[in-house]
């Protein structure tokens, strides 16, 4: 059984959402986020290359990527607002009780992967093609 935190648990009895964690609940409902990442996945490494460390899951850099442009986030400062924005967390699917957040290279990594491969047209294509799907 899992053990949930404090936070999780509704232990804030006064708690309101704010606009930020409305807004990327907004995103992460119409945001088609299995096609996105299957888009990137023929270039996301899924097993270490060396001794490096195990590649976070993609869909959630895919998440961590776009709240960066949302926010306006450098790479440092993505890091430092998935540490301090609950919301941001949640969206991304980090529990701080379990593990860390991705450290500011292997947010730069996929950042570089992102713009070497030409990622973001791709998505913005695969985007509209799911948004005029919808709209017929």
């Amino acid at each position: 059984m899992k053990q949930q935190s404090l936070e999780a648990s509704g232990f804030e009895v006064y708690r309101k959402k704010t606009r930020k964690e409305v807004f990327l609940s907004e995103m992460d409902r119409i945001i088609p986020w299995k096609e996105l990442s299957e888009a990137i996945r023929p270039y996301y490494p899924d097993v270490p290359k060396g001794a490096g460390r195990r590649p976070i899951g993609l869909e959630r850099m895919l998440r961590i990527h776009f709240l960066q442009h949302w926010f306006e986030l450098s790479d440092p400062g993505a890091e430092e607002a998935l540490y301090d924005s609950r919301a941001m967390r949640l969206f991304v699917g980090i529990d701080l009780g379990k593990e860390p957040v991705p450290d500011e290279s292997t947010i730069c990594k996929f950042r570089h992967l992102m713009e070497t491969h030409n990622l973001g047209d791709e998505l913005f294509f695969l985007w509209s093609m799911y948004i005029s799907q919808r709209a017929a």
